[in-house]
């Protein structure tokens, strides 16, 4: 769902977005009609035949160690991925949780002397930094033959480090939806907005419903990265987005203060944040979907602006996907409504067999489909089969990731160095949550913002 690519940074970075095509299809999902897209066959190499589509070595008595931040329903659906490469190759596979500072857990791990195997990592920033540092193994041959085959050029060159192939792309994400409770909409009177102002005009009129309108998992400052994002986006357009997530700009920037009024516009308004900003500042990011959806008639609030994987934890509620729980376009704040992606690219920190194989099983559809039956789950995997997904609105969702190619913006926050972009309770991370708690500090936020981002930087 992201991505442009800018190579003046020695980074793979960013270019077009895909907001038409990635909006007409949300705007069908968001209506819950199903519908979806007709199945496109399930023979040849499209993910639809049983036939192994990558050959794995045998592994027999070979252990792999893998980490990533997932936990509850993500962690469960990835492990069904490392059940089937463990049945295939006769390897053991023990995964690691990492919690949300990978990049910190990696450095003790890598300090420490034993790193795991495989990393699936969030941020093209700690790519390069890890790259740079000489951690990461390069691709093999297999995974290479699978990219090649599977994967838009873009994806190919984010998981690259000056023109080294090391990660694939397993799982995508689109971080510019909001999904909302449709019977709190119905209850309220309020229609899907397509602008920021008519959002928050929903807003209003949901809160005089008697239920609170926005869920904001504070807690876990990233996804305040990604309300920032979004709203900066659609505002200042894709080249001053580029601009300030290579550092080009300064956070000091009039565009900055503009998005962090517009911004303040939500987290200025206790009464339309569920808890009121206190309460999303103690709210983390799975209770914030979870809260939206529970409770029948009577949901602790209304919607939840939250990337295509929240799917999986609505499922952990008695919402179903496309009925009870719609998701429309992130509002338009500018001229067009923004499309922000994100994702995580599995890499390998030891060279051996049994992690080339891995990387080429994650590079296959074989893997993709697998996740991708189970829920909660969007693969850049250009050759998945889309019927493969668990319902309409994902498979959508999926399809207009794969037709947007190359032209996608990444995650700001991800592309910067991790000490800024990536660790709970500094950097933007820990200034926008000092933003929530005080939304009316535009000046203090963007000077902190700047002071953070340059030390990073390194400038």
């Amino acid at each position: 769902m992201r991505r442009r690519l800018d190579r003046t940074a020695g980074r793979a970075t960013t270019v077009v977005a895909a907001t038409a095509v990635l909006g007409l299809a949300l705007a069908a999902c968001g209506g819950g009609s199903g519908g979806g897209t007709k199945d496109e066959g399930s023979g040849g190499g499209k993910g639809g035949s049983t036939a192994p589509t990558v050959q794995l070595p045998s592994l027999k008595g070979q252990k792999l160690q893998v980490t990533a931040v997932w936990t509850g329903p993500e962690r469960e659906n990835f492990g069904k991925v490392l059940d089937e490469f463990e049945k295939r190759t006769g390897a053991t596979v023990d995964f690691v949780p990492s919690g949300d500072d990978m990049a910190g857990f990696i450095g003790s791990k890598v300090a420490g002397g034993g790193p795991p195997d495989i990393a699936m990592l969030q941020q093209v920033g700690v790519l390069n930094e890890f790259a740079r540092k000489g951690w990461l193994k390069p691709l093999g041959a297999s995974a290479k033959a699978q990219l090649a085959k599977n994967y838009a050029k873009g994806w190919r060159d984010l998981g690259a480090h000056k023109g080294t192939p090391y990660g694939v792309y397993f799982k995508a994400s689109n971080k510019s939806l909001v999904w909302y409770n449709a019977q709190a909409f119905d209850n309220a009177g309020a229609h899907e907005p397509k602008t920021w102002p008519d959002f928050v005009k929903a807003a209003e009129v949901i809160a005089e419903s008697g239920v609170e309108p926005v869920s904001v998992g504070g807690s876990d400052g990233w996804t305040l990265t990604d309300w920032f994002e979004n709203i900066y986006l659609s505002q200042a357009g894709p080249e001053k987005y580029d601009q300030l997530a290579q550092h080009k700009i300064k956070w000091t920037d009039p565009t900055v203060k503009r998005a962090l009024t517009t911004l303040g516009q939500l987290f200025g308004r206790k009464d339309l944040l569920a808890g009121g900003n206190s309460g999303a500042l103690q709210t983390d990011f799975p209770t914030s979907v979870t809260q939206t959806f529970s409770g029948g008639d009577a949901p602790k609030a209304a919607m939840v602006s939250s990337a295509d994987f929240a799917a999986a934890n609505i499922t952990q509620t008695k919402a179903k996907v496309g009925t009870d729980a719609k998701v429309f376009p992130f509002p338009a704040v500018g001229a067009k409504s923004p499309v922000v992606t994100g994702g995580d690219v599995a890499v390998a920190l030891k060279d051996t067999k049994a992690a080339q194989a891995l990387l080429a099983f994650l590079a296959s559809t074989d893997a993709a489909k697998i996740w991708a039956q189970a829920g909660g789950f969007i693969s850049p995997n250009k050759e998945l089969d889309q019927a493969a997904y668990a319902d309409a609105v994902m498979r959508e969702i999926a399809k207009a990731l794969v037709a947007a190619g190359d032209d996608f913006r990444f995650d700001m926050s991800d592309q910067a160095p991790a000490s800024f972009g990536g660790k709970p309770g500094q950097g933007e991370w820990k200034d926008l949550q000092d933003f929530l708690k005080n939304p009316k500090d535009i000046a203090g936020t963007q000077a902190q913002l700047e002071k953070d981002a340059a030390a990073s930087f390194g400038h």
